[in-house]
């Protein structure tokens, strides 16, 4: 099922997105943006919310709605796709950003020059009541307030039964 926000803007619902695929046990909750639009976007977030459905460390909780929505910064690309992953982790701040780092890598990430087209872009927006102010590691992410690439898939996050 698809939602037309508006004109740039579509928000999809599919069996997988959103759905809620575990409670919360022993951990830290962590709020987790998932973008990308290059190659098969949807199907790499599918396998990345399998990936992460059964992983020791970093575990999913719950998906949000996939919106397509225009590219900023750098406008001569492709609409993204993103969605928001809440998930249950044992790793601290910074392990789980290079855990999310190394999953960019084996989903063939490149960095060409900032705001660049990507097939996976993966942003850590919240990490329970922490506060990180590094040079490589911002939390709450700096930019949240302001995307509607969080803002809009956040709204449905709550109402996952």
């Amino acid at each position: 099922m698809r939602r037309t926000i508006d004109r740039e803007r579509i928000l999809f619902f599919w069996p997988t997105f959103p759905a809620r695929f575990h409670a919360p046990t022993r951990g830290r909750i962590a709020l987790v943006g998932v973008g990308g639009n290059l190659g098969p976007v949807l199907r790499r977030f599918k396998k990345l919310a399998t990936i992460l459905a059964s992983h020791p460390r970093v575990r999913l909780l719950a998906t949000a709605p996939i919106l397509r929505n225009p590219p900023f910064g750098y406008r001569d690309q492709p609409d993204f796709f993103n969605t928001l992953f809440l998930v249950q982790t044992s790793l601290p701040p910074r392990r789980l950003l290079h855990f999310l780092l190394w999953l960019e890598r084996r989903f063939k990430r490149e960095r060409p020059f900032p705001n660049a087209p990507r097939t996976l872009d993966l942003d850590i927006i919240f990490y329970e009541e922490c506060h990180v102010d590094e040079p490589k590691l911002t939390i709450p992410h700096p930019h949240w307030m302001e995307r509607e690439s969080v803002i809009i898939p956040l709204r449905y996050l709550g109402e996952i039964g």
